[in-house]
């Protein structure tokens, strides 16, 4: 199972950027997609998560300013940002709870990381 993060770039304040996540592989069945960021000096912070029926949740910091969405078909996950801020630049990880046709359960899987920058 792989998840390649797309779309990440540079910014400037009060722009919006569209960020992808696809899981490809032997995929039986994905519930949670999220993303993450983190920040240099700093830990990975929940950024937002989608459940396999649309139930979303958010980041206080990041609430009315960006959405998760998914399409369940393509294994893809989204995250539309808007009204960026300097203080959203950040490598966002993308991650996916993953059965397989060969597990038993569910794994949390992760992308590699796609860089934001917002900067004038």
């Amino acid at each position: 199972v792989q998840l390649q993060a797309s779309g990440g770039g540079l910014v400037q304040p009060g722009g919006s950027l569209r960020l992808s996540c696809a899981a490809s592989g032997s995929i039986l069945s994905i519930n949670n997609m999220g993303w993450y960021r983190q920040s240099p000096g700093k830990q990975r912070d929940l950024v937002a998560f989608i459940t396999r029926d649309g139930v979303t949740n958010y980041a206080d910091s990041v609430k009315g300013r960006f959405t998760i969405s998914r399409d369940n078909a393509k294994n893809t996950v989204y995250l539309q940002m808007s009204s960026l801020k300097p203080e959203d630049a950040a490598l966002y990880y993308c991650n996916a709870d993953i059965r397989t046709y060969t597990s038993h359960g569910f794994t949390r899987y992760w992308g590699q990381g796609t860089h934001v920058t917002v900067s004038s």
